[in-house]
């Protein structure tokens, strides 16, 4: 059967005008139409972050952004902690290895809490202040869990130490307010919660983080942000843009400020809620206890001990036509996942659970016919 229901962390489903942007006859990238174009797409991405800082467009998917993050900002043997308590939090982590930081990994069990008191212990200690950066991921799509930024930010308080964030998988679906929270580096992707395609990605830069960049020496080309300042300047990217997804962008955008962002927030809470209801009223354990620590935009799942994971997936893509994902890293064949982000809707959502339902009964799970569904209408009704 054809695959209809596309409920993963990500790539995400797309509006159907937004594809069709994409088919757009090509351009000059130096030329007038685009620097109209760039210059509309910043105004309104500072508008989803949040942000008067700075604001790059990037021709990458998040991981590129990711790497833009730390070799911008950071030189070699400066130190740098990072938070982590899932795979994207161990990825930011090995990039700022790789390229030669001093890492002090503050790791916790992937779906548990990060270790805040911890945190705050060590820049207190750090009274020499040689502590440069923090890194996080905001929202973890690998085990369905949103880390608390506005403690971390706290926690932070006047320290120097460059705040760098992940929020590929939260941007744009919760509230995110990157210069309220003192957020110096943020960057996103194009796939999750903005309505788009993979191929492009997004990364904000506060002064103090501009400054810091300026002494930066840490190897770069392609994701040197300086010389993407010089081109923003003339309305151009250094290197070709991905002009289909740019364009779509456009598109994206409109549709997404024509949902008021705090009902954009609300759904995506909504939806969270609903998986998870749905998820008791079968009798599953979930992955992220605590509810203040629940992804808005992705939900983990233990899987009883009965049924295989990859079988779970076969029959609900095979037989309804639902993708969902599996676990990843140490969590693989023990969760399953569900995504609720981007253009997912509250049907789409109903449908997924229905699927999960029948699809746990053919492997042999007892279910109460209707219970998953009945329990995330509930939510979605209470609105």
């Amino acid at each position: 059967m054809k695959e209809n229901y596309l409920l993963i962390p990500g790539p995400a489903p797309i509006p159907h005008t937004v594809a069709q942007a994409m088919s757009t006859k090509m351009f000059n990238h130096r030329g007038p139409r685009f620097k109209e174009l760039i210059t509309e797409l910043t105004a309104s991405l500072k508008r989803v972050f949040q942000t008067e800082g700075r604001l790059f467009i990037l021709t990458a998917s998040g991981t590129g952004a990711m790497e833009a993050a730390i070799v911008n900002f950071l030189s070699p043997g400066e130190k740098v902690i990072s938070l982590v308590n899932g795979s994207f939090g161990d990825r930011l982590a090995s990039i700022a290895a790789i390229y030669g930081a001093e890492v002090e990994r503050m790791e916790t069990a992937w779906g548990q809490p990060l270790d805040y008191r911890g945190l705050e212990a060590k820049l207190k200690k750090d009274t020499e202040q040689a502590i440069r950066a923090i890194t996080v991921v905001h929202n973890e799509s690998s085990t369905g869990m949103i880390n608390d930024l506005e403690m971390i930010s706290r926690i932070r308080g006047d320290h120097p130490a460059l705040l760098i964030v992940d929020t590929v998988s939260s941007m744009g679906a919760v509230e995110l307010p990157v210069d309220r929270l003192g957020v110096d580096v943020c960057f996103t992707g194009s796939q999750k919660a903005l309505l788009l395609p993979p191929g492009l990605s997004f990364i904000s830069a506060s002064e103090r983080a501009w400054e810091a960049a300026a002494r930066s020496k840490m190897p770069k080309f392609y994701f040197d942000l300086s010389k993407a300042q010089e081109y923003l300047e003339k309305g151009q990217t250094p290197f070709t843009p991905a002009l289909p997804q740019c364009v779509a962008l456009q598109e994206g955008l409109r549709i997404y400020f024509t949902e008021v962002q705090e009902s954009h927030y609300a759904r995506h809470r909504r939806m969270a809620a609903a998986i998870r209801a749905a998820a008791r009223a079968l009798r599953l354990e979930l992955l992220v206890k605590e509810e203040r620590y629940a992804s808005p935009t992705v939900t983990a799942v233990m899987k009883p001990p009965q049924v295989n994971v990859d079988q779970l997936r076969e029959v609900m893509r095979n037989r309804f036509g639902v993708e969902i994902a599996g676990g990843q890293g140490p969590l693989e064949g023990q969760v399953f996942r569900f995504g609720h982000l981007g253009a997912v809707t509250e049907l789409d959502l109903v449908a997924g659970i229905a699927a999960l339902e029948l699809s746990l009964q053919a492997l042999g799970y007892p279910v109460e016919p209707g219970c998953a569904v009945s329990a995330a209408e509930r939510v979605i009704r209470a609105g």
